[in-house]
């Protein structure tokens, strides 16, 4: 009998599989003059073919189906069943299919190995995946040819984007946000394509405590809050689980409420949250808005969401929507500080609408009850709630109060609470339900004092 070397055996396969690889781009390019080919035989339904084309390149689930399985067949005529894809690709078809006419490097961030991260970039050559909290280099890079092919494929789902733009945001038909930097806004070969996505986790209060964002004990005095209907804001910088906490405090309202949500990008599916309520959904930018403003204030909807208030538009339209007497209203708000929330929405108002600057920060503190803002610790993947502010307005002076209820403690990793509420508060509370408020009350009185709620 022979004598078997392991080593010599591994080196043997490992030259085997990087020739395989070595394949791989002859092999793409084979495929795709063997499609073109059978695009010249398309005589009598040519346009039919180039729809397919066309619409695989795009993403439809059907023709792209039908690209791998074309593929399959080439690569069989072709013998070349042998030749493996680079790693990142799941197998042979998909490899060719993504090298060719799909995403080609970014493929593998839509992977079930992938399938948490919420962002992805392409920075010239190179490809980053959103991991942990930080963005991880990966081996594969993407060509500047390539790079163009695949942009020009994105906007074949907006016909009415030019091509020689600077700028672009699109979105894919998974919902996936392609935010696309060219020409003079980057420097030469550094363009940027950046991939968003809206990861949907489990949406309770104790899975964001599993986190650590939000302390266990606070959960029953979470949901006395959401029962209680009042005015809530969720402030922060960018990825500080704003729209996260938003959704999960969004999960626990009554179902049997009619809602509004109105979005400039279609990142909360409450469709799939909250299926079985009535909430319409509105996909509304500085335009739109002005257009369906007087529509909105004359809803007779329950409550309204204005998830990610960016414009003076959107503030306004909710302050004027609040003035109604509307409760259970939600918003999420970019500020790094929320004792400046008043001034902030004010200007932004005053920007757009006109008024007084004043007058205008008082109105704010009238129509919202509670501030949550929330912090990205130095470990990105980690989330705070910084802090909890009830927003109130002083009857005898009229001076805006902002008192924290409940600050984060960095040292201990911990919370503190404070009991005491102002009169609209308690007027909001007891007007929506006495023995629900009460409730609230003897709860934040526990947790100020150390104690746990059941």
């Amino acid at each position: 009998m022979d004598q078997f070397y392991l080593d010599q055996y591994l080196e043997k396969e490992k030259k085997s599989i990087v020739k395989c690889e070595e394949n791989f781009l002859p092999l793409c390019e084979r495929v795709k003059e063997l499609f073109f080919y059978e695009l010249e035989k398309q005589k009598d339904n040519l346009y039919s073919y180039m729809d397919i084309q066309k619409k695989a390149i795009i993403g439809y689930e059907n023709e792209v189906t039908y690209f791998k399985e074309k593929i399959r067949t080439f690569v069989k005529a072709e013998n070349a069943e042998n030749v493996r894809a680079p790693s990142w690709y799941e197998n042979l078809t998909d490899g060719i299919y993504h090298e060719n006419w799909g995403l080609a490097g970014i493929a593998q961030w839509y992977s079930e190995a992938f399938c948490q991260s919420s962002s992805a970039k392409i920075i010239g050559e190179r490809i980053y995946y959103l991991e942990d909290g930080h963005m991880v280099q990966k081996p594969q890079t993407i060509s500047k040819n390539r790079r163009e092919q695949m942009i020009r494929a994105f906007l074949l789902l907006t016909p009415d984007e030019r091509m020689d733009k600077e700028y672009h945001e699109i979105y894919l038909l998974d919902g996936t946000r392609v935010t696309i930097f060219g020409k003079n806004m980057t420097k030469q070969e550094q363009d940027v394509i950046i991939f968003r996505r809206y990861i949907i986790p489990q949406y309770t209060f104790e899975e964001q405590a599993k986190r650590g964002t939000i302390p266990f004990q606070a959960i029953p005095l979470f949901q006395s809050m959401v029962r209680l209907g009042y005015n809530v804001v969720f402030t922060g910088a960018v990825r500080t689980a704003k729209t996260t906490f938003l959704s999960t405090w969004q999960s626990y309202e009554d179902s049997k409420l009619e809602g509004v949500m109105v979005e400039t990008d279609p990142e909360i599916p409450l469709h799939q949250l909250m299926p079985q309520a009535p909430i319409v959904q509105l996909l509304a930018d500085d335009d739109r808005l002005s257009r369906i403003t007087k529509n909105l204030l004359r809803s007779d909807a329950d409550y309204f969401i204005f998830a990610e208030a960016r414009d003076g538009n959107a503030l306004d339209t909710a302050l004027r929507i609040a003035a109604k007497g509307t409760k259970r209203m939600k918003l999420t708000f970019h500020t790094r500080d929320p004792m400046e929330f008043p001034m902030d929405v004010a200007i932004e108002i005053i920007k757009e609408r006109g008024g007084e600057l004043n007058s205008t920060m008082l109105k704010v503190a009238q129509s919202f009850d509670f501030i949550f803002h929330f912090v990205q610790l130095k470990d990105k993947n980690k989330k705070r709630l910084k802090g909890i502010y009830e927003l109130n307005l002083e009857e005898e002076n009229h001076q805006i109060r902002m008192k924290p209820i409940c600050l984060y403690d960095y040292q201990r990793d911990g919370w503190h609470f404070f009991s005491d509420v102002g009169k609209k508060v308690e007027a909001h509370g007891l007007e929506e339900d006495v023995k629900q408020y009460n409730q609230f009350k003897e709860q934040l009185e526990c947790l100020s004092q150390g104690g746990t709620l059941k």
